[in-house]
């Protein structure tokens, strides 16, 4: 029953959950990336505006679609619209998380071997061509890597299955502020660098003669990518939310969060790569590769390293939480799994589905689909097929199937009035909808 269900302690708690969801591996090697490839302060402003204009309004369109259903990623659908195929669409998320995780914890492994790496400082001294070389071991390295890989799911598994209130949003609460006096801290360091104010200012002023078409477009793909939109983890952290909660405020909170915390990355590595004349490697290659470097050219090396990848692994656990969240409630409110059981099934499949990704980058590297190893495949999967859709027909069926009034009335239960409701609508019916096919037919070409 609905009245069961569990929900957000507190709201702190929930706008950090569904912050930290957000926040991840993606957002500390792509924003940086394609700030620099876009247009510097020019592609900073484009991707505020979008913020405004389809970011905040699409998290709203999730966050009203969990709560009035009170359900799980497929369930709300067949609440909202029983009797039809709607559910379908939620079927993309839900696939969605089992391949984001699955190789996303490959990842985040690395980002834990490279912080215990830092402390016992293996990288010093180290340049690129070095810390190039470093990486293909360890990455390549199967025991090493899939070892790492499985600590990552069972800290993933401990939090998931202790609950809303007592696992994901105690452990949120914890996780996020940590987060952010790590980015702080290595903010600080940053900026003392001589020549840093250069790369703050080409950051931060927008250079009008650089805005064009494809810089708005990677502006709009930027956000769609930072604010994990199409997962259905933001859908399904909004199920847990109480009918008191205002929601177009909650969602304004979390887009600022989101914001300020891709500034703060952009702040830091930006600004390194201009005073060491360093071109960013797109993926995980300035993560592993080109930061590494820059740390070793700065006096304590060791401390700002292990800082860095012990927030890159923090933000890379917050939303692995979010991720492996939206199978758990599927199957606790579909199939009646207690929530202990759903969380280790799941979270040692999705570990098992992770295996390829993690082989794929040592003795299976020759092995390719498609011309992709495994973990590009799955990353290309995910990314450009499986989170375009689902986000696309998660808009389409609230602002065309269950209708913009219905959500209106459910907005208007926690804000009162929700004031500029009919630009919502108008956005969510026709703008936001154009912006994900962009997003899915680019990255099918």
């Amino acid at each position: 029953m609905a009245s069961q269900r569990e929900q957000w302690n507190s709201r702190t708690g929930f706008i950090l959950a569904t912050v930290g969801s957000a926040v991840g591996l993606g957002n500390v090697w792509r924003f940086p990336t394609v700030v620099v490839q876009s247009g510097g302060g020019a592609f900073v402003l484009l991707f505020l505006a979008i913020v405004l204009v389809i970011g905040v309004p699409a998290i709203i369109v999730e966050l009203t679609l969990g709560r009035r259903s009170q359900k799980n990623i497929l369930g709300t659908f067949l609440i909202l619209a029983p009797g039809t195929k709607w559910w379908v669409a939620g079927l993309f998320s839900l696939v969605a998380v089992f391949v984001i995780l699955s190789f996303y914890s490959v990842i985040a492994g690395w980002a834990a071997i490279y912080f215990v790496g830092s402390l016992l400082g293996i990288f010093s001294g180290l340049e690129t061509e070095g810390l190039t070389l470093l990486f293909g071991e360890i990455a390549g390295h199967g025991f090493l890597s899939l070892l790492a890989q499985g600590i990552f799911m069972l800290a993933t598994i401990i939090i998931v299955s202790t609950g809303i209130t007592g696992g994901i949003e105690r452990w949120s609460k914890f996780l996020m502020p940590g987060i952010i006096v790590i980015l702080f801290m290595l903010l600080g360091r940053t900026l003392l660098l001589e020549g840093a104010l250069e790369g703050v200012l080409w950051f931060l002023t927008p250079d009008l003669s650089q805005i064009n078409l494809d810089v708005a477009l990677s502006a709009v793909g930027q956000v769609f990518f930072s604010f994990s939109l199409g997962m259905g983890a933001i859908l399904t952290y909004g199920s847990y939310l109480s009918p008191r909660e205002n929601i177009p405020q909650s969602a304004i909170l979390i887009g600022f969060a989101d914001v300020a915390i891709a500034l703060l990355m952009g702040l830091i590595i930006i600004p390194a790569l201009f005073v060491f004349n360093v071109q960013p490697e797109v993926g995980p290659g300035i993560i592993f590769v080109t930061l590494p470097a820059i740390f070793n050219t700065i006096p304590g090396s060791m401390v700002w390293s292990a800082l860095f990848f012990l927030m890159l692994t923090f933000a890379a656990l917050t939303s692995a939480v979010s991720l492996l969240e939206v199978g758990v409630a599927y199957f606790m409110d579909a199939r009646k799994w207690s929530r202990r059981a759903a969380t280790v099934l799941l979270g040692s499949l999705i570990f098992l589905i992770g295996v390829p990704s993690n082989l794929s980058q040592g003795i299976w590297s020759n092995v390719l689909i498609f011309g992709r190893d495994f973990l590009d495949l799955m990353d290309f999967t995910a990314s450009s097929i499986l989170l375009p859709l689902g986000g696309f027909f998660t808009v389409i069926f609230l602002a065309w199937i269950w209708g913009t009034e219905n959500a209106l009335k459910e907005l208007n239960k926690g804000a009162s009035t929700f004031m500029w409701g009919s630009g919502w609508a108008f956005l969510v019916k026709y703008i936001i909808p154009v912006a994900i096919l962009y997003i899915f037919v680019s990255g099918m070409l």
